[in-house]
């Protein structure tokens, strides 16, 4: 396998990486609507380029993406969480092109996600997946994610999870 590199996005990016995001969440999320843009990815620049508590990054093999990550502000929204309002963070949009699956791509997203966490005065990263993901809430465990809350909903199972990014 050829070297991989990862890397914040560049503003030049933006558009090749929305197609990149877009295109994985579909064939990972076939239940969502394809044509509808979630905020974070209509407002990239803004939210993951231009504030101070947003992060993006690309994993690039042989001058194509092969893997992504990023971590937003958490917004509060799921109110039967108890987590910190200030230093807290939602990592997002991990997606790993099928060929580099297995290879540790995913492992190398997250900790150099970690890194810029820290480096930024992040405190706690949040986020949720489903257990219809193979492997997600496992790989998110090894990670040093613990549980907090699992919904009943029949299709999603949304399960939160939380790390605390002490260094």
């Amino acid at each position: 396998m050829n070297a991989i590199d990862i890397r914040p996005v560049r503003s030049d990016e933006v558009a090749a990486t929305l197609d990149y995001v877009m295109a994985a969440r579909a064939s990972i999320f076939p239940q969502l609507d394809a044509t509808q843009v979630p905020d974070d990815l209509a407002r990239f620049a803004e939210v993951y380029l231009s504030s101070a508590q947003g992060c993006f990054l690309l994993a690039w093999q042989a001058g194509q993406i092969v893997g992504s990550i990023g971590y937003l502000p958490y917004d509060q929204r799921f109110n039967q969480l108890q987590l910190p309002l200030e230093a807290t963070v939602e990592v997002v949009r991990l997606f790993v092109s099928p060929s580099c699956r297995g290879a540790g791509v995913a492992k190398a997203l997250y900790a150099a996600l970690l890194a810029q966490a820290r480096a930024a005065g992040v405190r706690t990263l949040y986020l949720h997946t489903h257990p219809f993901l193979p492997g997600a809430i496992a790989f998110w465990q090894k990670q040093g994610f613990e549980v907090l809350d699992v919904e009943s909903d029949p299709v999603w199972q949304t399960t939160h999870m939380r790390c605390v990014a002490s260094g």
